[in-house]
């Protein structure tokens, strides 16, 4: 038995430890799992109060994502784009931010 630079013991080399006696593991196959969740200022839609990890009442697809993406306005303010856009179309006069009420202007 060896003493080790930091002063433990080294445990003596084997098939599965290297020669200063730490554990070696070889991956012979990995499957990745991942999972995915919108990154917002609130957990649902100001507009139709529905979970940004779902998909707007407006809306045809099944999942979440490219079909039903959310976007902000310059006042931080995140919806769902389809709810946004019919909000924004119903404005007579000006187009303003249902929650704040400031002038809409989408984050670049």
């Amino acid at each position: 038995d060896r003493d080790l630079a930091d002063g433990r013991q080294a445990l003596p080399a084997g098939p599965h430890r290297d020669r200063h006696g730490n554990m070696r593991v070889r991956v012979r196959s990995w499957h990745g799992v991942a999972s995915w969740l919108w990154v917002a200022n609130d957990e649902n839609c100001g507009i139709c109060r529905m979970a940004f990890n779902g998909c707007c009442p407006d809306c045809e697809c099944k999942v979440p994502g490219d079909d039903c993406p959310l976007v902000w306005g310059q006042c931080s303010h995140c919806f769902h784009m389809h709810c946004i856009l019919k909000w924004l179309n119903s404005q007579q006069v000006q187009q303003h931010c249902p929650m704040c009420r400031q002038e809409w202007k989408f984050r670049e």
